[in-house]
């Protein structure tokens, strides 16, 4: 298998799309910030200092989705047709499950766009209550889900 990011003298470029066909993409992904319990409570209560943690958190994830392009080197800017951000409380992590929708018609998938949404969303969480708990965690942020193109749907397991 060889990486289309590389060419034939293993140097990187940008892959060119110009001959793929537009297609409708979507691409989903997810990751959380596990905290204490009182930090979520916090949240939940619109007790931070810092304000609306999740409002922010939703607004960062839209906005970085956006900038994808300017912050991954080889990602094509795309015309994001949809960027939705869902943050939900979970009491049995305890934190926030944050998980991203991102959709385009495109020559290329919205993979990173939906990976970035979701990273600077919990990144954003974690500084607005970083004060109250240094020790809180982001973990698996991971793809959930594509669709469109030639590689066709992939959904993990």
């Amino acid at each position: 298998m060889s990486l289309s990011h590389f060419d034939d003298h293993g140097h990187a470029h940008m892959v060119d799309v110009s001959d793929k066909p537009v297609t409708a993409r979507v691409a989903v992904a997810r990751g959380a910030v596990k905290m204490t319990a009182e930090t979520l409570a916090l949240i939940t209560e619109g007790r931070a200092k810092k304000g609306d943690v999740l409002g922010v958190a939703r607004l960062a994830g839209i906005m970085a989705a956006k900038k994808t392009a300017d912050l991954i080197p080889l990602c094509h800017p795309l015309p994001i047709t949809k960027v939705a951000l869902d943050l939900t409380p979970d009491a049995n992590l305890p934190g926030i499950i944050v998980e991203a929708t991102v959709k385009t018609g495109g020559q290329t998938g919205v993979e990173m766009e939906a990976l970035t949404a979701v990273s600077v969303a919990c990144l954003t969480i974690y500084d607005m209550v970083k004060a109250v708990e240094k020790s809180m965690s982001i973990e698996g942020i991971r793809l959930i889900l594509k669709d469109g193109g030639k590689s066709g749907r992939y959904e993990a397991r």
